[in-house]
């Protein structure tokens, strides 16, 4: 018996630099083989890197970076696209955009987190910032990864990722 494909899960954020960043390679980190997450936004950083305090705190905890980078939105609405399942905004810049379609109609769902690149202070309080954004991410993350299949399933999905914005 093969096991199903996993559920393509998409990251919006506005300039796919930390939150959704954080997001995509947190859920590839506990997914487990049910989900294969992206990560895009609508203005992505120019020099297409993420924030170098996501690939930090990421590194720290134990979850790989490779591959990772700052990309447009449009990436994901072209013909050789995989396929989203869900698709969430992790900033509320990118919530009250204009998103383009998405073929197949994925589930979405906005989970809100404060930008971690905004805080000023010390290197240290930058840090923690980014830190904080990441175990925030983790949490919820962690919630999607553990329900039960019947939760997940392509009708029901949208409802637990919206319940989870909730918690």
């Amino acid at each position: 018996m093969t096991s199903p494909a996993p559920l393509n899960v998409l990251f919006l954020c506005t300039h796919n630099a930390a939150r959704s960043i954080l997001a995509e390679a947190t859920l590839n980190h506990l997914g487990q083989g049910r989900f294969k997450a992206y990560s895009a936004g609508s203005q992505p950083r120019d020099n297409q890197q993420p924030h170098p305090l996501a690939l930090e705190v990421l590194r720290r905890a134990g979850i790989a970076t490779e591959g990772l980078r700052s990309k447009g939105w449009d990436e994901f609405g072209r013909p050789d696209a995989p396929p989203m399942d869900l698709v969430i905004t992790v900033c509320d810049n990118a919530a009250g955009e204009t998103c383009p379609y998405w073929p197949g109609q994925p589930a979405t769902a906005h989970w809100g987190y404060a930008d971690p690149s905004s805080v000023t202070g010390t290197p240290e309080q930058q840090l923690d910032a980014f830190r904080q954004t990441l175990l925030a991410i983790r949490r919820r993350l962690e919630l999607l990864v553990n329900l039960p299949a019947s939760a997940v399933d392509r009708l029901a999905l949208q409802d637990s990722a919206r319940a989870l914005a909730k918690d």
